[in-house]
């Protein structure tokens, strides 16, 4: 990967093994449970639902802050002197982190920001690629490489659709009618992530496991994703059914290689447990 080194929030839901492969840096962002904060991906996903079960209350997201990249770019500095950080940060509509990541880099002239406007694994994607893509092309320079994550970022799609509307009534994001409404119809909304933000673009209707094959396979054709790879998203709780059916659809679409990424801390208390995602990069100019 030459001397660019990656760095991404938690939200971006690599995990631990993949950052490790690719040489990827991780920033926390945090999860407060009550009283009790956590860093992101520093706890299963699963406790986010067990919470709300027991308190009747969400977990409480927030973003990296100032403090936590000051941290990250010093290790970083101290391992990679010589190292250029190429942060390929959260959308910044939804979160400070990217706020407090160019305050922490003030000073710092070994770090170039680049706003991904996405989240959860459509973030993961834009990193991913461009790990790849590093380490195809050694000889980049750090603005190089970071005209090419923009244009990878305005490349990447992602849709999700949560499995039910609890979550989103317990956050304030629909009302407890809308809510009342959508769990009795079985409605659920699909979620595009577009400019950075998130927007309720279509309903479907049914039960996961009957709309999660139609969904996968008309959200690849419309967006004209590259079969190479296709990322799916998984979050606590999905059954095995709704895995099969999705990643069925996925190579009937001619998907060379379906990857699964399971939600994290910060999306799971927004999507909540259940929810299903597609990401890809299209090929649309």
């Amino acid at each position: 990967m030459g001397n660019i080194i990656l760095l991404a929030e938690t939200g971006s839901d690599i995990t631990k093994d993949v950052a490790e492969k690719y040489g990827i840096y991780i920033v926390p962002m945090h999860v407060s449970f009550g009283e009790e904060t956590k860093d992101d991906a520093a706890f299963p996903a699963e406790e986010v639902c067990l919470f709300y079960e027991r308190t009747g209350k969400l977990p409480k997201t927030s973003g990296s802050v100032p403090e936590d990249f000051e941290k990250i770019f010093d290790r970083i500095h101290k391992e990679h002197p010589d190292g250029q950080i190429l942060y390929l940060a959260y959308s910044s509509v939804t979160t400070c982190s990217y706020q407090s990541g160019q305050i922490a880099a003030q000073g710092r002239d070994y770090v170039t920001s680049i706003d991904t406007k996405h989240v959860s694994v459509g973030q993961y994607a834009v990193v991913i690629t461009m790990a790849k893509l590093l380490r195809e092309h050694p000889e980049w320079t750090v603005s190089e490489a970071a005209e090419k994550a923009k244009e990878v970022s305005e490349s990447v799609r992602m849709c999700f659709v949560p499995d039910k509307l609890e979550f989103l009534r317990a956050g304030g994001r629909v009302s407890n009618a809308a809510a009342l409404c959508g769990t009795l119809l079985k409605i659920h909304p699909q979620i595009d992530i577009l400019d950075g933000y998130l927007k309720a673009t279509k309903k479907h209707r049914g039960s996961m496991k009957k709309i999660v094959a139609g969904l996968t396979e008309s959200y690849i054709r419309e967006q004209e994703l590259d079969l190479d790879e296709i990322w799916l998203i998984n979050s606590p709780r999905m059954s095995d059914e709704v895995r099969q059916r999705a990643e069925k659809a996925a190579v009937s679409c001619g998907a060379r290689k379906v990857t699964w990424v399971q939600t994290g801390g910060v999306i799971t208390t927004h999507g909540g447990p259940g929810a299903f995602g597609v990401v890809g990069i299209s090929k649309k100019r």
